[in-house]
């Protein structure tokens, strides 16, 4: 998976949305980005929160809220990926993006200028695939460097 520029991996960008299933490819991120002496740039999107109002309102306090809770809770978990990965001796860093899962990947991925996305699937198909939709394919689509997709184990 070399850059067209250098012939190496310079720079890699590994998105987590915090399963388990996204624990393998976090592992072969690390791998390769320790054997490249690479740096990796761990990333996570917020979707903006989807709130069903009982009553047809919600309070814009409640929606702020929610919004403020997913964050503080993607802070630290991106903190304890960010440990991890420096106790592996890899250079790291984290960002915090919002928007749409794919698309906001790869704009970061451009704008970090990564030459390579590690991504875990889910490896769902199907109903389960229609439904849920795939970000790892939707990504692989639309990227302008190469993608590993690592299937996780949940």
């Amino acid at each position: 998976m070399p850059s067209a520029r250098s012939g190496a991996v310079r720079h890699i960008l590994y998105p987590s949305d915090f399963s388990t299933a996204s624990n393998a490819a976090f592992a072969k991120a690390l791998a390769l980005a320790r054997n490249a002496k690479a740096p990796l740039t761990i990333v996570h999107v917020l979707n903006p929160a989807v709130v069903l109002p009982i009553d047809g309102y919600v309070a814009p306090r409640v929606y702020d809220d929610i919004q403020r809770s997913a964050e503080t809770y993607a802070r630290k978990k991106l903190a304890g990926l960010l440990a991890r990965a420096r106790k592996a001796g890899v250079r790291a860093r984290t960002m915090l993006v919002e928007g749409v899962a794919a698309d906001r990947i790869v704009a970061t991925a451009r704008r970090r200028r990564a030459d390579l996305i590690v991504i875990g699937t889910h490896g769902r198909t199907g109903l389960a695939r229609l439904m849920l939709g795939s970000v790892a394919s939707r990504v692989v689509a639309i990227s302008r460097c190469p993608v590993l997709t690592v299937r996780g184990r949940g």
